[in-house]
């Protein structure tokens, strides 16, 4: 009887699982060049989640996650690190990342257009891309390529061998170039460029500055940028090919871009069907700190401080006097100081002040105790800041953080200052401001209220495109056909020559014809007239 009824329990068991509906997952290909740790908070939790999902992942990266034990369907094709330091050093003449807040804003855009170009060169020279470029029998073997849209766009070319749909993901946001990738016009009178200090509200000095700087952008990526990729592209795949796509041509495969940003973080502008806004899906649900943290936090009933200058600008580069005033402010203070600090033996440390090499930020700035958040204005520390609802108090050093910070400073939601020339009065004064104004914590707490409320979770958000585009094999429906008009059509110039045309031909037929029926007439024989 036993027997029977296991033998029932099994049968009931097996029928039970055919009639559900377990899915199958797709096969998809990451690749992702470029060396930068903090773009892998977000390209890791996407790759996290596809396999959790139930599709098969091969990853591309030279940040392994074998540590993880992803599971059967994970696979990694770990590339070593282009060292990248070397040649920004000679090119910008600096020696920290701190200095870059003194490179112009075009030897920065020249900086990364190298980073992008030689890192895509070195990627394509490891021998794990070399074995996915001269693999047998590609077409099949993948549903999907993602890839990072950041200044690596040789990695596009992987969707061509493979004959699979390709979506990007756009770790920094937006950018201006993105227009003419999907189709769409960028006003640049009140979108600012990513580099740039502004806000979408712009003076006319602002304005200009944002023209020239988005103007000599896209001309740098027509007539240098572009040309130095497609040459990376002909070395690398003439062997295999026998015509190498540009990189414009590459891009018109782009079904999708995962853009990492939402309201209220950047300011409204028109983005297509295929701009898919999913910031802050790196952000997990808090987990418990550790013992030390913990009790640090919870002890701080006045409330506590969170620093850090994130994954690339380090706090121990701070110029001496500049820590000196951190430390007699801090020392100053009611509030505790938790601070990711290089160097866990810094002197003169004063009681409430506690520091560490690593911190789990999230998870910190989840703490209730935690009012204000010093940082650089790396976009997904103010993600993060935004998320849990904490004022910052902003010190940018470069690319985007400017950006990042001032929009918050216009909404009510920063505060920031310079962090060469601040003065002890000065940050005492910006730290109590945020601490017992409660305008910025309620500016806060609405921003994290609008940046939660979405119809999805970022995440959710994120899978459901991928799906969408594999489900609909790239979902040509969704490209817009600007991608394919040249520039001059995409920006009506040959419409405005014609229109020029028809006004100033008139003009110019009736000026000829004035002049030459003047010239006639001065030409013509004067009568004399007699004289009795």
């Amino acid at each position: 009887m036993k027997l029977r009824s296991a033998l029932q329990i099994l049968l009931v068991s097996l029928v039970a699982l055919q009639q559900l509906d377990l899915g199958e997952g797709s096969r998809i290909l990451a690749a992702f060049f470029f060396p930068g740790k903090s773009h892998f908070m977000m390209t890791n939790a996407i790759i996290r989640e596809l396999v959790k999902r139930g599709h098969e992942v091969t990853f591309i990266t030279p940040f392994s996650l074998a540590k993880e034990n992803l599971g059967p369907n994970y696979k990694e094709i770990v590339i070593d690190q282009y060292n990248f330091w070397p040649e920004i050093k000679e090119l910008t003449n600096t020696n920290t990342i701190l200095e870059m807040t003194d490179l112009s804003k075009l030897t920065f855009l020249r900086m990364v257009n190298v980073m992008g170009t030689h890192s895509t060169d070195f990627a394509f020279e490891q021998p794990g891309i070399q074995a996915v470029i001269n693999a047998k029998d590609k077409v099949g073997k993948y549903d999907l390529l993602l890839v990072e849209q950041f200044y690596n766009e040789g990695a596009l070319i992987l969707g061509h061998l493979y004959e699979i749909p390709v979506i990007t993901v756009s770790t920094f946001g937006y950018a201006n170039y993105l227009s003419q990738l999907f189709g769409i016009v960028s006003p640049w009178s009140y979108v600012p460029h990513l580099y740039m200090p502004y806000t979408d509200r712009m003076s006319l000095w602002d304005r200009a500055g944002n023209v020239f700087m988005s103007a000599t952008e896209d001309l740098m990526r027509r007539y240098s940028y572009y040309p130095e990729h497609d040459a990376i592209l002909r070395k690398h795949f003439s062997h295999l090919l026998d015509r190498v796509p540009t990189i414009n041509e590459l891009e018109r495969n782009i079904s999708a871009i995962l853009l990492n940003t939402y309201v209220p973080l950047a300011s409204p502008r028109p983005i297509s069907y295929n701009m898919i806004p999913v910031a802050g899906l790196h952000i997990q649900p808090p987990n418990a700190l550790p013992e030390n943290l913990q009790k640090f936090l919870d002890g701080a009933t006045h409330g506590a401080i969170y620093f850090s200058l994130g994954s690339q600008v380090q706090s121990a580069d701070l110029p001496p006097e500049k820590l000196k005033i951190f430390l007699n402010v801090f020392g100053s203070l009611k509030q505790r100081v938790l601070w990711k600090f290089e160097d866990e033996s810094l002197p003169n440390l004063p009681a409430n002040v506690k520091v560490q090499k690593w911190m789990p930020q999230a998870d910190i700035l989840a703490h209730p105790n935690v009012k204000v958040f010093i940082a650089h204005g790396g976009l997904f520390g103010f993600q993060e800041a935004v998320h849990y609802g904490v004022p910052v108090l902003g010190m940018p050093v470069y690319a985007d953080q400017y950006s990042n910070l001032n929009n918050g400073k216009q909404s009510g939601l920063a505060l920031v200052m310079d962090y060469r020339k601040f003065t002890q009065e000065e940050l005492r004064s910006n730290l109590l401001e945020l601490l017992e104004n409660p305008k910025f914590r309620n500016n806060m707490k609405q921003a994290s209220k609008v940046f939660r409320d979405r119809p999805l979770s970022a995440m959710d958000t994120a899978m459901y495109w991928i799906d969408y585009v594999i489900e609909h094999r790239g979902a040509p429906h969704l490209i817009s056909v600007g991608v394919e008009l040249p520039w001059y059509q995409f920006y009506l110039l040959d419409v405005i020559g014609l229109a020029l045309a028809v006004v100033l031909l008139p003009i110019l037929a009736l000026f000829c014809i004035c002049r030459k029926s003047s010239k006639k007439t001065s030409n013509s024989p004067k009568r004399k007239i007699k004289k009795n």
